[in-house]
């Protein structure tokens, strides 16, 4: 698999500013509604909730994302959070912990090896920050993308607690 969309000429990829929270916001409500775990009401009310919270960790650092454009369009996107790690086995120093999140790509540009632009470039964000760890939730749609990116299943376990008002 190439390591650039077949269109790449056609696509750029640039850094998410905090003028960009709305579409981020987008993105991760239809990824959740592609994923059938919303309805649109319900992606509608994530996007309008998130965006104000996306440009607060855009404008202070929180969240550093990338959005690829397309004819001045932004088509697809991602981005992470970074953590700090304490010791642990095989990393006395600790060390970043890196939380991507909100990949997506409009319909109309899947398939062209758009998201895998995304993931190379935060990927390579970790990579020149010396992140320790790089984690995520994959979708079904994703998940062959990022085990050919060399992702692997994990003994992770979640708890749902009660959501605050």
């Amino acid at each position: 698999m190439s390591d650039q969309p077949a269109e790449s000429a056609t696509y750029h990829l640039r850094a998410a500013t905090p003028e960009d929270a709305a579409v981020i916001a987008h993105h991760r409500a239809a990824m959740f509604y592609d994923m059938g775990f919303v309805s649109r009401a319900e992606a509608e009310q994530i996007a309008a909730a998130a965006t104000p919270q996306l440009a607060a960790r855009l404008a202070a650092g929180e969240y550093l994302g990338r959005l690829t454009e397309n004819a001045g369009q932004v088509v697809a996107g991602g981005g992470m959070i970074l953590r700090s790690l304490l010791p642990r086995p095989g990393a006395l120093s600790g060390g970043e912990e890196a939380y991507i999140l909100n990949v997506y790509t409009e319909p109309p540009h899947r398939g062209r090896g758009v998201a895998r632009m995304v993931m190379r470039a935060l990927l390579a964000s970790c990579e020149e920050r010396g992140v320790a760890r790089v984690l995520l939730h994959a979708s079904d749609a994703g998940r062959p993308l990022y085990e050919s990116l060399n992702f692997v299943a994990t003994n992770e376990m979640r708890l749902h607690q009660a959501t605050p008002v």
